[in-house]
């Protein structure tokens, strides 16, 4: 194609995030509270969730799986610290169990952020990069660090403590900060 070729501009409407759960009736009621709004549709081990605050057409399909998928997390960048600790204070008056992170090294920025999981252990995160382009000082692991801090709150589980509606323990979940090291301090 040449410079002087025009290319046509596509109009995005908004993202598609489809996701495989265990229990479509279980994971409704959990993204119920997330988004704050019903369903569009509901089928038969289907949902479709029409978020418009982030643009977002959000899908559960229901598919048996043992484990957690290769999905490390996901989430939704805001544009203050009073975003995330409004949407924290939001996912708390719903009912979910909200961790936060505050002042957080994660993927070479400083961030604010706040935690839930869902029914199947996917991690939401609301964040705020409150700086960027860190220098690198060590790899980033986000997704081991989510799945290392997962699998130490849910042996804790069995222990004691408080716990989010899913029977997980809630403790602070880090992205690519170090892992907790005991639960329950």
């Amino acid at each position: 194609m040449s410079e002087n070729t025009e290319r046509e501009v596509v109009q995005a409407l908004k993202a598609h995030l489809a996701i495989n759960v265990k229990d479509v009736t279980r994971s409704i009621a959990f993204y119920r509270e997330l988004w704050g709004i019903e369903p569009s549709k509901v089928r038969t081990g289907y949902a479709k969730f029409d978020v418009q605050n982030p643009p977002l057409n959000f899908t559960l399909n229901e598919v048996p799986f043992n484990e957690r998928g290769a999905l490390s997390h996901l989430g939704i960048q805001v544009a203050s610290t009073a975003d995330v600790l409004a949407t924290r204070a939001r996912w708390a008056e719903s009912g979910l169990v909200p961790r936060e992170e505050m002042q957080t090294s994660c993927c070479y920025a400083l961030q604010d952020k706040a935690w839930v999981r869902d029914p199947d252990g996917n991690e939401w995160e609301v964040f705020v990069v409150l700086e960027d382009n860190l220098p690198a000082t060590a790899p980033c692991e986000c997704g081991d660090k989510v799945s290392s801090a997962t699998v130490a709150t849910d042996t804790a589980a069995a222990k004691a403590g408080p716990q989010d509606p899913t029977g997980v323990v809630t403790q602070p979940v880090s992205c690519c900060a170090p892992a907790p090291v005991s639960i329950g301090d």
